[in-house]
């Protein structure tokens, strides 16, 4: 089997870590791995698969080595100044931050909904948001079949959605600790304020979902959204309100959502079965329950959709875009 050369930046962060961690669980084919950070961490060591590596430091001059791919999860301003220095030395940047989703050349990629995008870059590809990437999973094959309308979201969002600085703020706080890295305390408490807020009222967190579930599923559809953050360590929820231009069965639905390759159906009610943040914690899958007609439209439907957000929404979906590249490999620079 081929190998290939992968660096990471940000790799002392919690996404970091997790790409490591993913990485080493699907046997992805490395022949050389470079770890990059900030100056703070240089000479820190990392083990992976038993090798210890050390972190070097991330600059102008990182991607000089022959790497093929480059994991990124540094801050969009980290990735703004050194993605495109990668990109043009010949390395595909994997993306995780907002920096370049919006980007028109720059395709945003979830696998289990637009894979075939995945070649129509210029050296960056980005990684959705996080409760985007969940959401759009359910979503495409019902806008395929029944065509959406209209999409409300209103998110669930766990503290390590913001690194080790939200864990921090929520474990100190169930200390009675003032927060550090939120404007209020987290324990005990929800957080409507989610990223700046911008001048429409929404906040970025609301916004990056509206227009990023419009760039993936390739509609403009009617989209809101409100973003809130949870006392809960890890896992987003979502709850996602849909209307549809045609008339649906609701067990076909629940058929539909089950024949997804990524997507587990957890609806049995009678049973107390649906979806929770504790129980997706460390998976890969996206979660779907509490799949119900929406009575007060006349083709609207609920969804409750669960997963990790620091594998499936971050490291893992990632990886998997390093995937596609090295399954769809056309003799380019990989």
């Amino acid at each position: 089997m081929k190998k290939y050369n992968i660096a990471i930046a940000g790799a002392t962060g919690l996404v970091g870590q997790t790409f490591l961690q993913v990485l080493e669980e699907r046997n992805f084919p490395i022949e050389n791995l470079y770890l990059m950070a900030s100056s703070r961490s240089v000479g820190k060591i990392i083990k992976y698969k038993g090798e210890n590596i050390k972190v070097e430091e991330l600059n102008e001059n990182s991607f000089d080595k022959d790497i093929d791919i480059a994991l990124f999860s540094a801050g969009g301003e980290v990735s703004r100044k050194f993605s495109p220095i990668a990109a043009s030395k010949g390395v595909i940047v994997v993306d995780n931050s907002s920096a370049f989703r919006m980007v028109d050349s720059i395709p945003l990629i979830v696998p289990e909904v637009n894979p075939e995008d995945v070649w129509n870059h210029n050296g960056i590809i980005a990684n959705p948001n996080c409760s985007t990437i969940q959401s759009v999973v359910p979503l495409k094959v019902l806008d395929k079949k029944y065509k959406i309308k209209r999409i409300i979201y209103s998110t669930y969002q766990a503290v390590s959605g913001s690194g080790f600085a939200g864990i921090k703020d929520l474990e100190n706080g169930l200390k009675g600790e003032a927060p550090e890295n939120y404007p209020h305390q987290i324990a005990g408490n929800c957080l409507p304020h989610i990223d700046v807020f911008l001048e429409n009222g929404n906040t970025k967190e609301e916004q990056k979902m509206i227009d990023e579930t419009k760039k993936i599923l390739r509609k403009d559809v009617r989209v809101t959204a409100t973003c809130v953050r949870v006392p809960v360590l890890h896992s987003h929820s979502v709850s996602i309100n849909i209307e549809f231009e045609k008339t649906f069965d609701i067990n076909q639905i629940r058929k539909d959502l089950a024949s997804v390759k990524g997507l587990v159906v957890e609806d049995d009610v009678k049973k107390n079965i649906y979806p929770m943040a504790i129980n997706s914690k460390g998976k890969d899958e996206v979660f779907v329950g509490r799949v119900r007609r929406d009575e007060s439209v006349e083709n609207g439907i609920n969804l409750w959709v669960v997963a990790d957000n620091i594998r499936k929404g971050a490291a893992t979906n990632t990886v998997q875009i390093a995937e596609l590249l090295i399954a769809g490999d056309r003799g380019r620079k990989l």
